[in-house]
């Protein structure tokens, strides 16, 4: 794994593999007055795609933050870790409630994390558009 820059588009192997292996996340988003609002959440990283997926409710603080960003996105980071080993994602988040979008991010979730979550009508997926990455193994 590399020591701290990562190209997001391009990382390496180890960096990759970390980001497959099952982990619990963290999403940092801004909260209206510039504060970190940090929540548990799943994490998938398309590298091809040059994205980051978290599926959750529409009703969800973090849409709410991301949403209150305006059209551009919000500045936000995806992170993980394990022991020594972290991996941190940073980009702009937005919202998408299109229904394939929202379907291709359930499926990475259910590959990544071995399960199918429940079906969710409010469901909604926050894509990060990767702009930064680093981590350290």
């Amino acid at each position: 794994m590399a020591s701290h820059p990562v190209h997001p588009r391009q990382p390496d192997a180890a960096y990759l593999s970390f980001w497959r292996e099952r982990h619990l996340c963290t999403l940092t988003t801004p909260r209206p007055d510039g504060s970190p609002h940090v929540v548990p959440v799943g994490v998938t990283y398309d590298p091809e795609a040059g994205l980051a997926r978290v599926i959750t409710n529409k009703s969800s603080r973090k849409v709410a933050h991301v949403l209150a960003a305006g059209p551009d996105g919000a500045r936000v980071a995806v992170c993980q870790v394990d022991g020594a080993r972290w991996a941190t994602l940073e980009g702009r988040a937005r919202v998408t409630a299109d229904p394939e979008r929202v379907a291709e991010a359930v499926r990475r979730y259910a590959e990544r994390y071995e399960r199918m979550p429940a079906p969710n009508p409010s469901r909604v997926a926050i894509e990060i558009e990767l702009t930064a990455a680093m981590g350290r193994g």
